[in-house]
């Protein structure tokens, strides 16, 4: 890897069936970027990576604010950047993608910070929340889960831990049963003991107490059971397995002995900073978070009982090219993954998973009869499906005012695969699937832009209408169609005869319906 930006005599050979893509992580100690080409089968060739250390985590997870020298440090690095991009004809907003983890996205001064950079440079900063880091890392390893043969069935524990906090995805058979962010991260810990005036051994005392704190608290939010296989990925880990002897490679992952990484990780611990970086290569910036990250990865395989380790040599960027090549789309598989997460939910809180799914299907079938009316996009069909599912979710707090207990139990829970929007949309949609209509003063849904507040607001009226045609909790309404008569939209179901209850909640639930669509609502049984 390079240290930043080469200046070329030739231009950059790109093919003419794919296009150029670029994607940057400004992450707690350095900006990353990876130029890519993606042909148009979706497959991804890197041509180029760069770095540059910015320390932007020591600013933030000292004082919480990123001081003016390093927001036009990291300018200048964004700056040079640019330049390069353009040398491969990337020129377009929607060939590239700036991501910021922790350290911008904890700093009071994020908003000045991201305008700040698309002042400079042009580029459009997006500060990714956590569960959106986790969905990216997830694209970015499973393809290697899935060609390997011991990790493709048994329960496999991923981990990165990263400057300011360690992501964990537990995976079995391509699919995700937990997803989570804890606050460990390697210079966090470091600033956050470099407020104590002791002596450089106890500090390393005190850092090694606050991992095996947390690692504790990861094993017991994991149901590991008898077998599980533990991944690593990260710059650090990575660096390791180079620098260890004996170290078997097993296709595209390394397999890591987890007391072979305790002893290395130990030795590097005895090291000053000047013979890490004579002695390894490294830059200062790494050198100072290579012990914690060290420290982390082999206490949290002792915990789990792993005496050896997969590492990976994949990254965030990896997985943010995958997501660009395949557009920004939600795939099959990566929508199913999001709907287990609901669905895992809702059994916590012993919901009625028969009505639940027969509803989410209800209401998957009315979005597309229903397209040319709302006009809505396929990733706002995923948000009614989860709706769907977890709509009642609230009773297992209290049967009143369920819909508010929703939203309130959807908006604290991780729902692997959505962002803090999305998460946002599920719970407002599932808080009007009864009861009031959306209010421009309800919490949450005043903080949305309109085209969203719009989607909310037909999203829950196609809800309402699904819950009440399976009124009766028996799931005997299923074969439906909709056809629009004037100003009227009648639904028409197949082989059952009497639907009185249903025409009449139906009747009771159309009025959000024909508020937002202005068609009322009729229930019919189709005897033909």
């Amino acid at each position: 890897m390079s240290s930043g930006p080469q200046t070329r005599a030739n231009p950059p050979v790109i093919s003419t069936t794919s296009r150029p893509v670029a994607v940057v992580d400004i992450g707690s100690t350095s900006v990353r970027m990876a130029i890519a080409e993606i042909d148009p089968q979706g497959n991804v060739r890197t041509l180029e990576e760069v770095s540059q250390a910015v320390s932007l985590g020591k600013d933030t997870f000292t004082s919480q604010n990123i001081s003016r020298r390093s927001i036009e440090e990291c300018a200048r690095v964004l700056k040079s950047y640019r330049r390069l991009m353009q040398e491969f004809g990337i020129t377009r907003a929607d060939q590239v993608r700036v991501v910021a983890t922790s350290a911008v996205r904890e700093a009071s001064n994020r908003l000045a910070f991201i305008d700040r950079m698309y002042i400079a440079t042009g580029l459009e900063v997006e500060s990714l929340d956590e569960a959106e880091v986790n969905r990216i890392t997830y694209m970015g390893i499973q393809p290697l889960l899935q060609s390997n043969p011991v990790l493709a069935s048994v329960k496999t524990i991923v981990v990165e831990v990263g400057s300011g906090s360690t992501e964990v995805l537990v995976v079995r058979g391509g699919n995700v049963l937990f997803s989570n962010t804890y606050r460990l991260g390697s210079l966090r810990m470091l600033e956050q003991v470099d407020k104590f005036k002791t002596s450089h051994a106890k500090q390393r005392a005190i850092i090694e107490t606050q991992i095996r704190r947390i690692v504790h608290q990861i094993f017991e939010h994991v149901d590991a059971g008898r077998e599980i296989q533990m991944v690593a990925i990260g710059g650090d880990v990575r660096m390791a397995v180079k620098n260890i002897e004996g170290v078997e490679q097993e296709k595209t992952l390394h397999k890591l002995p987890t007391d072979a990484l305790m002893d290395f990780a130990r030795r590097i611990g005895q090291l000053r900073e000047e013979e890490l970086i004579s002695r390894y290569s490294l830059s200062f910036s790494d050198t100072e978070t290579l012990w914690p990250a060290l420290m982390s990865y082999g206490l949290l395989a002792r915990e789990f009982q792993c005496p050896m380790m997969f590492v990976a040599d994949t990254n965030l960027r990896d997985g943010l090219l995958s997501d660009m090549a395949v557009r920004d789309a939600w795939t099959a598989e990566f929508r199913n993954q999001i709907i287990r997460s609901a669905i895992n939910l809702g059994r916590k809180m012993d919901f009625d998973e028969a009505h639940a799914r027969h509803v989410a299907n209800l209401s998957r079938k009315l979005f597309a009869d229903l397209a040319d009316e709302h006009q809505l996009d396929q990733r706002m069909e995923l948000i009614l499906f989860l709706s769907a599912i977890l709509h009642e979710i609230g009773m297992f707090l209290n049967a009143r005012s369920h819909h508010k207990h929703a939203m309130y139990l959807i908006r604290n829970s991780e729902l692997f695969g959505l962002s803090e929007r999305d998460q946002l949309l599920v719970a407002l949609v599932v808080r009007y699937h009864r009861r009031s209509s959306p209010q421009p003063d309800h919490e949450g849904y005043s903080t949305l832009e309109r085209n969203d507040r719009v989607a909310v607001a037909k999203l829950a009226a196609i809800l309402r209408l699904a819950i009440a045609l399976d009124e009766s909790r028996s799931q005997r309404i299923s074969n439906i169609r909709c056809r629009r008569e004037e100003d009227r939209l009648v639904i028409l179901t197949h082989g059952v005869e009497d639907v009185s209850l249903e025409q009449l909640t139906v009747r009771q639930s159309g009025e959000l319906f024909e508020e937002i669509f202005g068609m009322s609502v009729l229930l019919r049984s189709d005897s033909r």
